[in-house]
C-alpha cells in the first residue's frame, strides 16, 4: 500500500474544484508551451478533465501546478479528492459505468491488475503512438524503470512484470521506494552507526530502546494491508517471496518467518501502540521525536522538511535500506491511468503526459514532491536543494518491482488472511511460524478461485 500522509482537514482542497490561477517554481514563471505543443492542445481547449486523486503529499504539490496546465492548454481540470482508502471504492463504481464521470484516475500500484482485468482503464500505447497527441520529447526511457514496471505494466511474466505480453496501462506519479531515516543527533550521542545489514539492525534495536529513551524503530502494524506492508519490507531483503513461479505459497518458509520474527522485535522495542499504526501514525512518531529510526517510504523526505508536525528537520540522516541475504527495497505508490469509458480520454492523456514530463517532474519536486525521472535525480539544482536525492538515486538501483505479487486477488489476500496472520505474529498472539502456516489453505483457495492455481 502507498503511504498516507493527510494534511489537517482545514488545509485540504475541496472535494471537487476547478483550478484557475498561476504558479511559479524557483521564483520564476514556467515557460509557455511551444507553438507545436499548442497545436496538440488546440482541439481540446474548453474541455474539462475530471481527475480522481487521493489526499497525499505528492498531490498537494501537484495541485499547485494545475493552473499552469490550464493556462498553457486551455483544458480545465476538475478534482475529486478523497482519502486513499475510500478512493478505490469510488473509482470502481465510476469506472464501471457506460460513461465514466472520471477521465483520469490516480491509483495504487496493487490495483492495476484488477482494473485491467475488469477492463476499467485504457492501454497507453494508442496514445503514446499517436503523433497528434504524443510529445516527441517525452522520453519514456527516462522514467525510473522499477517504478514504470511496478506501477504501469500488466501482462508479461507473472501478469505484472516486463516481458512478452506486458502492456503499459499507467505512468507512475507519487511512486516510492523504501529508505532508512535515523536521528543523527541521537546516534552521535550514543556513538552508534546506522545499520547497513539486517544483523546490525536487529542488534541495534534493544540498544536504542534502552539507551536513548525513545522507541528504536517505528513501523506500521495495523491489521491488514499496513502490517503486511511492514512485513514485506523485510521479506524481500531476507530472500523471501510470497509465492513461487507457479503461485504456490512460500511466505511460510524460513525468510517469511524471519521477517515476522523481526517485525515482532521491532514492535517490542518500538513506539507504544505500534500494533495499531497505519502510515500516518508511524510517520508521526518519527516526526515528533518519539522514534530514533524509520524504515519505510521515501515520502519521509518531504515530511521531515515541510510537515507542520516535524520537530526533526536538520536532525535526520538517511541511509540505504539494510542488506539481508541481498540488497532490495520496495517499489510502489501511485500512478495515473485513463478511464476506458471516458469521453475525454485524449484530453486526459494530455494532462497525464504533461504532469509526468521532464519539466513538470522537476517542477513538482521543487514544490516538495518525489521524482519519477532519472533526469530529475541528476538535476544539479535539485540535488543542491535536496541532497537526499543522491541517496534515492542509489537506492533505486535495488528497488524490486516484484517485492509483492500484484495480481487481481492480492487485495483479498493482503487485507484478509495474510493481514490477520502477520498481525498475530507481530503482537505475539501466535508464534510467527504457526501464524503463517495456518493460512495456507485459505490463501490457496483464493488463488484457485482467482484462476491462479
Amino acid at each position: 500500500m502507498t503511504s498516507l500522509f493527510l494534511p489537517p482537514p482545514q488545509h485540504r482542497p475541496r472535494r471537487r474544484q476547478v483550478l484557475q490561477a498561476t504558479v511559479s517554481v524557483f521564483g520564476a514563471a514556467l515557460p509557455l508551451a511551444s507553438s507545436r505543443a499548442a497545436d496538440r492542445y488546440a482541439k481540446y481547449r474548453g474541455q474539462t478533465v475530471a481527475f480522481s486523486i487521493p489526499d497525499h503529499p505528492h498531490y498537494d504539490a501537484m495541485v499547485k501546478l494545475l493552473p499552469r496546465f490550464t493556462q498553457e492548454t486551455g483544458i480545465q481540470v476538475e478534482l475529486s479528492r478523497e482519502h486513499i482508502l475510500r478512493m478505490k471504492h469510488r473509482q470502481l463504481a465510476e469506472l464501471s459505468q457506460a460513461r465514466s464521470s472520471f477521465d483520469l484516475v490516480s491509483y495504487v500500484a496493487t490495483w492495476k491488475s484488477e482494473y485491467v482485468s475488469k477492463q476499467l482503464i485504457h492501454p497507453l500505447a494508442p496514445f503514446l503512438q499517436n503523433p497528434a497527441l504524443a510529445d516527441p520529447g517525452f522520453d519514456l526511457a527516462d522514467v525510473v524503470p522499477g517504478y514504470l514496471q511496478n506501477i504501469g505494466l500488466v501482462g508479461g511474466p507473472k501478469g505484472y512484470l516486463p516481458g512478452p505480453g506486458a502492456r503499459l496501462y499507467g505512468l507512475p506519479y507519487g511512486a516510492e521506494t523504501s529508505v532508512l531515516a535515523y536521528r543523527r543527533d541521537v546516534f552521535a550521542t550514543l556513538a552508534v552507526q546506522p545499520p547497513t545489514t539486517y544483523a546490525q539492525l536487529r542488534q541495534l534495536l534493544p540498544v536504542l530502546r534502552s539507551k536513548s529513551g525513545m522507541a528504536a524503530l517505528t513501523s506500521r502494524g495495523q491489521m491488514g494491508h499496513n502490517c503486511v506492508h511492514a512485513w514485506l519490507l523485510h521479506l524481500s531483503p531476507l530472500g523471501g517471496r510470497v509465492f513461487d513461479a507457479h503461485w504456490v505459497p512460500t511466505f511460510q518458509q524460513t525468510p517469511g518467518v524471519q521477517a515476522l520474527q523481526l517485525l515482532k522485535e521491532i514492535a517490542d522495542t518500538g513506539p507504544e501502540g505500534m500494533a495499531n499504526f497505519g502510515y500516518n501514525e508511524m510517520l508521526h512518531t518519527f516526526l515528533d521525536g518519539r522514534s530514533a529510526m524509520y524504515l519505510d517510504s521515501t515520502a519521509v523526505f518531504g515530511a521531515v522538511r515541510s510537515s507542520p508536525l516535524s520537530r526533526v528537520d536538520g536532525k535526520v540522516g538517511y541511509a540505504l535500506h539494510p542488506r539481508g541475504t541481498r540488497r532490495a527495497s520496495q517499489t510502489g505508490g501511485l500512478g495515473l491511468a485513463i478511464a476506458r469509458t471516458s469521453e475525454r480520454a485524449n484530453a486526459a492523456f494530455l494532462l497525464m503526459q504533461w504532469l509526468t514530463s521532464k519539466a513538470q517532474d522537476k517542477a513538482v519536486c521543487a514544490l516538495g514532491a518525489a521524482p519519477l525521472r532519472l533526469s530529475t535525480l541528476r538535476d544539479a539544482e535539485l540535488l543542491r536543494r535536496y541532497p537526499e536525492f543522491a541517496l534515492l538515486r542509489e537506492q533505486l538501483r535495488y528497488a524490486d518491482p516484484d517485492w509483492r505479487p500484484i495480481i487481481s486477488v492480492w487485495d483479498e489476500i493482503n487485507t484478509g488472511p495474510l493481514g490477520a496472520a502477520v498481525h498475530q505474529g507481530l503482537t505475539g498472539a501466535v508464534p510467527p511460524e504457526q501464524a503463517l502456516s495456518a493460512i495456507l489453505g485459505r490463501v490457496t483457495d483464493i488463488l484457485v478461485a482467482g484462476g491462479y492455481r
